[in-house]
C-alpha cells in the first residue's frame, strides 16, 4: 500500500469552489448552471440531482487534492466516467461534487507476453481492444455502450455485455487497481499476476459502484483473439421459442461466446434507425449466436446450434457471410437502446437476472405486466446468462404514465426475484434499486455490507445514498428480516 503526500488546504475561510480552483486550475472546475445541467443524470434519466460542482482531474494527484478539499469542507464526492450508467449511480446527491475522470484516458502500458494492460479509468472500453489488436489480443468485457463507456465506470458497475456468457464480467478481467480512498490515501490493490495474499480487495472494489473510493489506474487481463469466429441469426416466430433454443444449446454442452435475443418491437425500431442491419421485421424474435475458438471445432458447433434452433421453431438460421455482415449484426444489437429513441422520449432499461430455464415463463409474465399497465414494452437481452433487459418506452412529462412505469418496474423485479433471480446483472443498484435490496438480503446481510463500506469510508463521503436502502426493511418487505421495524437508517 502506497500513500501519496497530501498538501495543506487553501486559505482559511475560502470556499470549496475557490480551493478546488486553486488546487487543479480554474478551467478544471465547473460551477455554472448550464455546465452542471448535463451532469444531473446518467442513463437513468428519471433520477436527477444537480451537483454542487464538477471537477475534471488530469492525474492522480488532482484526484487526491479534490478528495482532500471536499472532506475538509464536509462535502461528499462522486466518481463519474462517461455517464452511460443506467441505475443513477453517477449522480451527486446531498449537494455533492462530481469528480469526472474522463480526462484520465491514457493507456499506460501493454504487456503482450503477460497479457495485461495498465490503463487510466477514462479509457474508452472499445479503444483498449483496438490498441492491442496488433498483438492478437482483445479486452473481453463488451457492454453495449462500449464505444462510449469508460473502464473505470465498468469497474464500478462490474459491467458485462453480450460476451459475458463465455468470458465473464469485468471482475474476471481486473488484476489490480490503484485508487484514492475516501480519506485521500492513494493505495495499490492486487497485482498484475492476478495473485496477491490476503483478502480479495480488488474483488470488493469491482462492482462497489464508486462507494469505496476513486480508481485512478487499472491493470486488466487481455485475452487472445480466437482463431475463428462465426455469427448467425436464428429467426423465430416469438421470443418464447427463441428462449427454448437457448436452453437446448446450453443443455447440449455448447458454450457460445454470446446468445442474444431481440424481439419484434426492438427489431422494428432498429431497422428504422441508423443501426439497420437487414434484420427481418416480420420475425417475432431473432437469436444472435456467436461461436469462437479453434477453427477445427467451430464449424461443427455452428451446425449443432442451427439444429437446435430449427428444432425449437426457427424458420431460418443464416450465418454471417463475412466480417462486414457480422459487424452489422452486432451494430444492430448494440444500437438497440439508441434506436428506442424513435419510440418515445424516455427509456427505462431494466436489468434483472433469472435462471435460464425460467426465461420462457418470465418473458410471458413481463409482457403481461407491460400490457396490464398500458405501456410500450420491448425486450433485448443476454439470453445465455439469463440477464433480462425489459425496456419501457415512455414520456416522463406525463405524470400518470411515469407512475405506471415505476409500478410496472417494481412488479417486474419482484417477478424475477420470485423466480429465483436477482435485481441486477450488470447495471448496478445505484438509486434505482436500493429500496429493493431487501427482496434479496436480510438486514444482517445488509449490515455486513455496510460494515465493509465503513472500513473504506466510515464517514460515508464517497457516493452516499447509493446501493443501500434508506430505511430498514420490515418483515412484510422481506420475510428473512424478521424482528426489524421500518426505521430510518443513515
Amino acid at each position: 500500500m502506497a500513500t501519496l503526500p497530501l498538501s495543506s488546504s487553501g486559505a482559511p475561510g475560502a470556499s470549496l469552489e475557490d480551493e478546488l480552483r486553486q488546487a487543479v486550475g480554474a478551467e478544471q472546475v465547473l460551477t455554472r448552471p448550464e455546465d452542471l445541467f448535463v451532469y444531473e443524470a446518467d442513463g437513468l434519466t428519471h433520477h436527477t440531482a444537480r451537483p454542487r460542482a464538477v471537477v475534471l482531474p488530469r492525474d492522480k494527484t488532482d484526484v487526491v487534492q479534490i478528495v482532500k478539499r471536499c472532506r475538509a469542507h464536509g462535502v461528499p464526492f462522486v466518481p463519474r466516467g462517461a455517464g452511460t450508467g443506467l441505475s443513477g449511480g453517477a449522480i451527486a446527491l446531498d449537494d455533492g461534487v462530481i469528480i469526472e475522470c474522463a480526462r484520465l484516458d491514457r493507456i499506460l502500458r501493454i504487456a503482450p507476453e503477460d497479457r495485461f494492460a495498465v490503463v487510466q479509468p477514462g479509457v474508452i472500453n472499445a479503444d483498449l481492444s483496438k490498441a492491442v489488436a496488433h498483438h492478437g489480443l482483445f479486452y473481453a468485457p463488451d457492454p453495449s455502450s462500449q464505444q462510449a463507456c469508460t473502464l473505470g465506470g465498468n469497474v464500478a458497475e462490474n459491467s458485462g455485455g453480450p460476451h459475458t456468457l463465455k468470458y465473464g464480467t469485468t471482475t474476471n478481467h481486473v488484476l489490480a487497481l490503484e485508487m484514492v480512498l475516501p480519506d485521500g490515501q492513494l493505495v495499490q490493490l492486487g497485482s498484475p499476476t492476478g495473485s496477491a495474499g490476503g483478502y480479495d480487495l480488488v474483488g470488493a472494489v469491482v462492482g462497489s459502484e464508486g462507494t469505496l473510493g476513486i480508481v485512478t489506474e487499472l491493470t486488466v487481463r487481455l485475452s487472445p483473439r480466437p482463431e475463428r469466429t462465426e455469427t448467425m441469426l436464428g429467426i423465430f416466430p416469438d421470443v418464447v421459442s427463441a428462449c427454448r433454443a437457448v436452453g437446448a444449446i446450453i443443455r447440449s454442452g455448447l458454450v457460445p461466446a454470446a446468445l442474444e435475443i431481440v424481439d419484434r418491437r426492438t427489431i422494428e425500431a432498429v431497422e428504422a434507425s441508423v443501426y439497420a442491419a437487414g434484420l427481418p421485421t416480420d420475425a417475432g424474435a431473432v437469436l444472435i449466436i456467436e461461436l469462437d475458438g479453434p477453427a477445427v471445432a467451430v464449424g461443427r458447433q455452428v451446425e449443432r446450434c442451427q439444429d437446435h434452433c430449427r428444432e425449437a421453431g426457427a424458420s431460418e438460421v443464416p450465418v454471417a457471410r463475412d466480417e462486414a455482415e457480422r459487424q452489422r449484426f452486432w451494430r444492430a444489437r448494440k444500437g438497440a437502446f439508441g434506436a428506442m429513441g424513435r419510440l418515445a422520449p424516455d427509456l427505462y432499461v431494466h436489468d434483472a437476472v433469472v435462471p435460464r430455464q425460467k426465461l420462457p415463463e418470465i418473458l410471458e409474465k413481463i409482457c403481461e405486466i407491460g400490457d396490464r399497465y398500458r405501456l410500450r414494452l420491448s425486450n433485448v437481452f443476454h439470453a445465455g446468462d439469463g440477464n433480462l433487459h425489459p425496456n419501457i418506452s415512455f414520456d416522463r412529462r406525463d405524470p400518470d404514465e411515469m407512475e405506471r412505469v415505476l409500478a410496472a418496474g417494481e412488479e417486474i423485479l419482484r417477478t424475477c426475484v420470485e423466480a429465483g433471480g436477482v435485481i441486477t446483472g450488470e447495471h448496478g443498484v445505484g438509486t434505482e434499486k436500493k429500496e429493493y435490496m431487501g427482496l434479496l438480503f436480510s438486514e444482517a446481510d445488509l449490515d455486513a455490507m455496510r460494515k465493509l463500506r465503513a472500513a473504506f469510508d466510515p464517514d460515508r463521503m464517497c457516493n452516499p445514498g447509493k446501493m443501500f436502502p434508506a430505511t430498514r426493511f420490515c418483515a412484510e418487505a422481506n420475510p428473512k428480516a424478521r424482528g426489524y421495524d421500518q426505521v430510518p437508517f443513515g
